[in-house]
């Protein structure tokens, strides 16, 4: 393995025809040459042995963009126009029934041809390739914007980070690679591909709907400061998140990604997770945040999803449109890099009833007149060859000239820039519309700093990702996500009993396996956590306990587990045994700990027995600990409101948030309790 070199040191000196004087920034390569011009170094990134402007880090930055685009050909921009999954030698994503291997950083280069749709698994029309091998779609397909779905060791990452890097270095232009991903710091129930890596080496913090019931803004900011320096030090510098949605619809199966219902808490969320990742403006520290789903992911018809056609509608019955753009304004404001908007098509508004990448109305009127976004439209994975909703008639080419004109910048799905070359080349689109494009994409590029180094140091990822200080900060919002609800028989914080002996605690996790293909194991796991307390003693048994702690992880199943059938919140409906739960709650005091990734129904069990109720969304079995011990108080806010009826829910109006849909509320919004 090649040396990766770095020349840092803060060099001056008097330039003519430079405002102030320039400082050397640092400099990462491995094999490409550097030209010394002034006592400045340069990296000779196109091998011609001259100081062209676009390598020159002393110009101002619309110089070196259009100096570059001048020099790419055709087919190197059309390539800078895909993003695409990559995958790590050993890596086998989107194979179904593939064995499992140990992922290490060398590359896959295997071309991944998928002839059914990965979501609906229904044939596609035209079979897609999903994931170029590495060095093929580096050198040949001309890529630089990939998507990381890997779960695996910093080291490897970082590692293979460095050797992606240094692969693109050897191209005709050097133009260096960005590595996307999605979020690999929460808890989670639904870890599914194209959602959320799940549990990770990474600092572990509550799930998104969990961020949001802290109500802790500057913690929040730290999250995201944090997580940056996680993702950046292993070269992973843009984040396909986070979701500004509003789940307004409580059978959205997105709704654990969201930051909950209400429009001016997500909001602020979203601002703080913008400003902590990328800072005040995009720097070599920065990771480059796509805020989705433009324009609002959650009113979906009957809770669909729009990754499949029987969801692929948006609607407002509630009249409330504006109410799910404002988070996009916020994340606007803050300076997203990115907006992707989603698959569905509008069905109840005075616009064209096409997929919102297709719709001119959504992407040119608002988002680019009406609110000034002046960053990259990224198409969410697979509209052109999926998901095209609205557009089923028109061919590839007519679709991807329909995005273009509508204004999206880069696309998502496939790994074969054919189709889209094909669309300029047939006069179809102009250059000059692909020139906007790269222009916009170069930009974040050059913001990142990864044209003078791309690369990162392996020992200081490793010394970064996961460490204890991080953790301990995740460790604090974990306990601030948990609500309490309900505390009638003050069971809650669990105390001596009045004979001054410990209580005994029956701690019971009930999660029944979810997802195709898994095999059924007990739901029920037995807990005897070693905790050192003096009021507590677990124990085996319910029968020998004097309370029972019993945490109830229901799961609709996963979201591309979907098969169009209608969307219930029961219970009973989304893989919790409620006989057993009713068992329990008639034979012993029981403090009930529910984790809602939706706004579950519990009325199958609320018949005034469930005296103590806590919620969690996505945490650990330490932070619940300690909410239940009284170790720590709990202060989280419920970030939807939880529906009091199955018939609530299906009269409600989904783009209208919980807290205003009258005689529908259990629990409402902003709902939770404390010890004091």
């Amino acid at each position: 393995m090649k040396k990766i070199h770095f020349i840092g040191v803060a060099l001056f000196c008097a330039t003519v025809g430079y405002a102030q004087k320039p400082v050397q920034p640092t400099l990462g390569y491995r094999s490409v040459k550097t030209l010394k011009v002034n006592g400045l170094e340069f990296k000779d990134l196109n091998k011609n042995g001259k100081l062209d402007k676009y390598e020159d880090w002393r110009l101002p930055q619309e110089a070196r963009i259009k100096d570059l685009i001048s020099q790419m050909t055709l087919e190197e921009k059309i390539g800078f126009m895909i993003i695409s999954t990559t995958r790590m030698a050993g890596d086998n994503v989107f194979q179904a029934n593939a064995p499992r291997t140990e992922i290490s950083s060398g590359f896959n280069e295997e071309d991944l041809i998928q002839p059914n749709n990965m979501f609906t698994r229904k044939p596609l029309a035209v079979p897609m390739m999903s994931s170029a091998g590495t060095t093929k779609g580096v050198m040949n397909f001309h890529l630089r914007h990939f998507i990381l779905r890997a779960n695996t060791s910093a080291k490897t990452m970082a590692d293979w980070s460095n050797n992606l890097q240094a692969l693109c270095e050897t191209s005709r232009l050097g133009i260096p690679a960005i590595v996307a991903s999605n979020p690999r710091n929460h808890v989670t129930v639904d870890a599914s591909v194209g959602l959320s890596v799940g549990t990770t080496v990474f600092s572990r913090w509550p799930g998104e709907l969990g961020m949001a019931a802290m109500r802790d803004l500057k913690l929040t900011r730290e999250f995201a400061e944090i997580a940056a320096k996680e993702w950046a030090s292993v070269g992973l510098r843009k984040g396909y998140m986070y979701m500004a949605d509003l789940s307004t619809e409580p059978r959205w199966q997105r709704t654990e990604g969201t930051f909950g219902e209400d429009a001016d808490l997500a909001s602020n969320m979203i601002r703080e997770i913008v400003l902590g990742f990328q800072g005040t403006k995009l720097n070599k520290n920065s990771v480059a945040m796509t805020t989705k789903h433009f324009p609002g992911g959650g009113p979906q018809e009957g809770g669909q999803d729009s990754h499949f056609d029987w969801g692929k509608y948006a609607h407002y019955p509630g009249g409330m449109f504006d109410y799910h753009v404002k988070p996009f304004k916020a994340a606007i404001d803050a300076g997203t890099s990115s907006i992707m908007p989603y698959y569905s098509a509008p069905k109840d508004k005075s616009m064209e009833a096409v997929g919102f990448s297709y719709n001119k109305a959504i992407i040119q009127d608002l988002l680019r007149k009406k609110l000034g976004f002046k960053g990259i439209i990224n198409s969410d994975t697979g509209p052109i060859d999926m998901m095209p909703w609205g557009v089923e008639n028109l061919t590839i080419v007519q679709r991807y000239q329909k995005a273009l004109d509508a204004g999206v910048d880069i696309f998502s799905g496939g790994a074969d820039p054919a189709l889209l070359l094909e669309t300029v080349k047939k006069g179809m689109v102009t250059e000059e519309r692909i020139n906007e494009s790269i222009a916009k994409l170069l930009k974040e590029k050059f913001d990142l700093g990864l044209f003078e180094n791309p690369y990162v140091d392996v020992e200081n990822a490793v010394k970064t990702v996961g460490n204890a200080e991080f953790q301990k900060k995740a460790d604090l919002a974990l306990r601030k996500s948990i609500v309490l609800l309900r505390n009638d028989a003050q069971l809650l914080p669990i105390s001596k009993k009045a004979d001054g002996g410990r209580t005994k605690v029956y701690f019971e996790t009930y999660k029944e396996s979810s997802g195709r293909g898994q095999a059924q194991t007990s739901a029920i796991n037995v807990n005897k956590p070693t905790i050192q307390n003096p009021n507590i003693e677990f124990v085996s048994t319910k029968e020998e306990a004097d309370v029972v702690l019993l945490w109830l992880i229901p799961s609709a199943g996963g979201l591309f587990s979907s098969g169009g059938q209608a969307i219930e919140l029961s219970l009973s409906k989304n893989k919790v045994d409620v006989a057993h739960v009713n068992e329990i709650l008639n034979a012993k005091p029981t403090i009930l700990a529910i984790n809602f990734t939706n706004p579950w129904v519990i009325d199958e069990i609320d018949k005034g027995k469930a005296k103590s109720i806590l919620a969690t969304f996505g945490t650990t079995q330490d932070a619940l600990l300690d909410i239940v011990s009284g170790a720590f108080n709990p202060t989280g806010k419920m970030p939807f409101t939880i529906p009091i009826s199955e018939k609530a829910v299906q009269e409600n109006k989904s783009d209208v948030p919980g807290y205003l849909e009258p005689n529908y509320a259990l629990f409402k919004f902003g709902a939770g309790l404390s010890y004091k």
